[in-house]
């Protein structure tokens, strides 16, 4: 390769979610099935299991879905998918049975407007409403069990801002079908056992063992925690964060519903637990339940336990000995870069945190976004996008890991090492404390963050720090908060609230009728 090289041909080593959402994006964008200036290839080893325990998604991927083309209700209907609008965190703050908060997906009323969390903290004591039901809809719906839209909203619209959950498995076999038949994108099913390179250090092509020999111009690496070229190749060293983020294994498991038509809830549920959290995700057909926990506060038999609680609390069976679990070890942290010479790592490839707040596939949806409509045209070219794209992820990687650690430090039990561990001032990053010390003066605001690529804008720190009891020391200069204004929304947001909960249908009967009629295509 020249610097003057044309990049025509790029070459996704891997498949799952990671590899199929990064091949369906770039081929997209290229118009690979119409066009033939720019080729993807995808190579997938035949014989590897994808991981497929992942299911919540962020609302970036109903802009992902409407760019690779595809139907919302048939995605529903073929993924096992329903709808996502926010996460429920139970039994964080002190453990109490009546402990909970709600990160929606929805902004707090007028927060283009005004900010309301210093109104709302003055106030809340005679409101006696959480902050993000006093600012937001979206709780009243999830309690009540409602869905974000109606049948009559078109594909990708609702009344509520959502993301889906999604059966993993289930997805990459659809999106494997709609890129290849599709978008154009070629399938190589072979096993990669030799990386050829040129003199300056390039990929030059990939050999297998079917004996198929795969040459590129860029290469992705989606494959794995393996992270075969960028980390087993390039030698790119893994950066941990388990001084930070503790979580380091998961037990998951398939829970059916009790029957048929059971109710489905619209939102990830998060519990609290002596040594981590267990998540609970309501698909169409079964819920999606794990542990992650830390090794080092918990042994695999006392996860295990917890875990069989859960499912005994929260459904007829009988325990989980009977059904599969998944163990899975999480390697908390990333690269310490992402792109490598004409290598880009994406996905668990690139690294791993914690799916607390389901980082792990927006984190592909946004990589492979920024690779297909910054696709260098040339070699050259390739050197400054990849600085970018790695100050970019750099940024995004160490903001995420922020977030996450937030729900752990802010909490306030006692029962437990875990928790304790959790709000020593050695395990929270200085970038983080400094955010702390400066919102104990304001609330936070977007003008807060120095940069525009941020995957949690300043309403959600505002959900997870009122959500778990935090406040303000609001002095004269807070002052500048119109109270008749804020007063007007509130209120405004209670008469939403209302007619929301009043006119949307609930989940399972909106799912039915979408398999019954489906959504008016867009």
């Amino acid at each position: 390769m020249t610097t003057a090289t044309p990049i025509t041909h790029i070459v996704v080593v891997g498949g799952g979610s990671a590899g199929w959402l990064t091949a369906g994006r770039i081929a997209a964008q290229h118009q690979c099935a119409t066009r033939k200036d720019i080729k993807v290839t995808l190579v997938e080893s035949p014989n590897v299991p994808i991981i497929g325990v992942g299911e919540g998604t962020w609302p970036t991927m109903r802009s992902t879905l409407i760019a690779l083309g595809i139907s919302e209700t048939t995605f529903i209907k073929e993924c096992d998918a329903t709808f996502k609008q926010g996460a429920k965190f139970a039994k964080w703050t002190t453990g109490e049975e009546s402990d909970f908060y709600y990160h929606p997906l929805m902004l707090p009323q007028g927060f283009s407007q005004t900010n309301l969390g210093p109104y709302w903290q003055t106030v809340a004591p005679e409101l006696n409403e959480s902050f993000s039901h006093a600012v937001c809809v979206q709780e009243a719906i999830c309690e009540a069990g409602c869905a974000p839209k109606s049948i009559r909203h078109a594909e990708f619209a609702g009344t509520a801002n959502y993301a889906y959950h999604l059966d993993a498995g289930k997805f990459t076999a659809f999106l494997t079908k709609h890129c290849t038949e599709k978008l154009g994108v070629h399938h190589v099913l072979a096993d990669v056992n030799h990386v050829e390179s040129f003199d300056n250090g390039d990929i030059k092509a990939l050999h297998t063992e079917q004996g198929v020999i795969v040459e590129g111009d860029l290469y992705v690496d989606c494959t794995g925690f393996k992270s075969m070229l960028l980390g087993e190749h390039y030698k790119v060293p893994f950066i941990p964060c388990d001084d930070v983020l503790f979580i380091d294994r998961a037990l998951a498991v398939h829970v059916p519903y009790d029957t048929p038509q059971s109710p489905i809830a619209s939102h990830t549920i998060s519990t609290a637990q002596d040594a981590g959290w267990i998540w609970d995700i309501g698909l169409q057909s079964r819920r999606g339940v794990g542990h992650v926990y830390s090794s080092r506060h918990q042994n695999k038999d006392e996860a295990y336990a917890r875990l069989d609680t859960y499912v005994r609390q929260t459904s007829s069976l009988n325990g989980i000995d009977d059904i599969n679990v998944k163990d899975i070890t999480i390697q908390s942290g990333h690269r310490q870069r992402f792109w490598q010479n004409n290598c880009v790592a994406v996905g668990l490839a690139a690294g791993f945190l914690e799916p607390l707040e389901a980082s792990a596939l927006v984190l592909v949806e946004l990589s492979a976004s920024m690779i297909a409509e910054q696709l260098p045209a040339n070699r050259a070219v390739m050197a400054i996008v990849a600085k970018r794209f790695n100050d970019t992820f750099s940024y995004r990687w160490q903001r995420i890991i922020d977030f996450l650690k937030l729900h752990y430090m802010l909490s306030k039990r006692e029962d437990s090492a875990f928790w304790r561990d959790n709000r020593d001032s050695h395990t929270i990053p200085d970038s983080l404390k400094e955010l702390l010390a400066l919102w104990q003066y304001h609330p936070p605001s977007d003008k807060d963050f120095t940069s525009n690529n941020e995957v949690f804008p300043a309403a959600s720190y505002q959900y997870v720090l009122y959500g778990m009891g935090f406040t303000s020391q609001l002095g004269t200069h807070q002052q500048w908060v119109n109270a008749d204004f804020a007063k007007q929304q509130l209120m405004q947001n209670r008469k939403a609230r209302s007619m929301a909960v009043e006119k949307l249908p609930k989940h399972r009967e909106l799912i039915n009728k979408i398999h019954q009629f489906g959504l008016q295509a867009v």
